[in-house]
């Protein structure tokens, strides 16, 4: 067994902030996202701690890129283990076997999935790709919200890599966005409050290699840019995080706004009566189509929402625009469908 520090007013106060995180989440069913790195496996601990009665299950996801990753996925399922918390254990087999969220449950308790991919070029997109993949088709079996450990900084970082990027205030809400099925109980705990906590809870972690790579933007820019900022402005990740908080209020404004268009999703679609959008001009709709198309799960780029407000102001039934991933936005006689293929 670890050792635990003594409960001082010290520790009691490292940990405060991490409890109190996990205490303003409401009852539920939670699937919790543990990769095996610090900040994740504070979050396992956290919850085994204080809210372990809302643990449905763990899941945590070997990428196949070597032996950290797989040393990693091993922690979680011991530390999962020992404190008697149900734990789903995936792995990409690159097509070799095939996704099944049954899985095979071992003699130690760990169900283990085989998942398959298409075959990819490995990077930061494609991992989380697939990682969200399969979290996703976990939670849905079990009926679960996802809670993952993004921290303060983490939300920071991501509001720089969209502002890099030239996104549009809504890619800015980043993380502070609502998602549905997914809850980020650290979001606003600094990563500095975690590190504390793992260090005075003696959390075990597995460090990833991949977080010195200086070939990904986040790594670069977490080891450069924000650490430069920083050291002559003090405030810069609470500014970027204001930010977040500001972008992410606009986009809700504007989904009660697109909500009085009365979209009805039909399967893989999306109708919405023309006439609805008959007192909306080419900037309004330029902001409401990525909106309407975030629905369905689907990205617009900037051009592509260039294309799509100026098309619908003079669309005619039966006409229709390609959108990224296959899908389209079609005119009928009295309404604009968004279909994904």
């Amino acid at each position: 067994m670890r050792r635990r520090a003594p409960r001082t007013s010290a520790y009691l106060s490292k940990v405060h902030a991490i409890a109190k995180a996990l205490q303003a989440l409401p009852q539920g069913r939670y699937l919790l996202a543990v990769s095996g790195g610090r900040d994740s496996m504070v979050l396992l601990d956290a919850f085994a701690e204080h809210r372990r009665d809302v643990v449905l299950a763990v899941a945590t996801f070997d990428h196949g890129t070597g032996p950290a990753a797989s040393a990693a996925a091993a922690l979680v399922e011991r530390t999962c283990l020992g404190f008697g918390i149900p734990v789903v254990s995936g792995r990409r087999d690159d097509g070799r076997g095939r996704a099944d969220v049954g899985g095979q449950r071992t003699a130690d308790g760990v169900q283990r999935i085989a998942y398959s991919f298409p075959s990819a070029r490995p990077t930061e997109a494609s991992w989380r790709a697939d990682r969200w993949h399969f979290l996703r088709a976990v939670a849905a079996e079990h009926h679960a919200t996802i809670a993952t450990a993004h921290t303060l900084d983490d939300q920071a970082e991501t509001v720089a890599m969209r502002i890099l990027r030239g996104a549009s205030a809504r890619g800015l809400a980043a993380m502070a966005a609502w998602s549905k099925g997914i809850v980020r109980p650290f979001i606003r705990v600094p990563r500095a409050e975690v590190a504390a906590y793992a260090a005075t809870r003696v959390v075990p972690f597995q460090d990833d290699p991949s977080n010195a790579n200086s070939r990904h933007l986040r790594n670069r820019l977490r080891a450069d840019l924000m650490r430069a900022v920083a050291a002559v402005q003090p405030e810069f990740t609470a500014e970027l995080c204001a930010i977040g908080e500001k972008a992410a209020a606009w986009r809700r404004d504007l989904t009660e706004v697109a909500d009085r268009l009365e979209p009805q999703q039909v399967g893989h679609s999306l109708v919405i009566v023309q006439s609805s959008l008959d007192e909306i001009d080419a900037a309004g709709r330029a902001v409401l189509w990525p909106e309407l198309a975030g629905r369905l799960g689907l990205t617009m780029d900037r051009r592509g929402v260039a294309r799509a407000s100026e098309w619908s102001m003079t669309a005619r039934a039966g006409q229709r625009i390609p959108l990224s991933g296959g899908a389209w936005i079609e005119r009928t006689a009295r309404t604009f469908v968004i279909r994904c293929p």
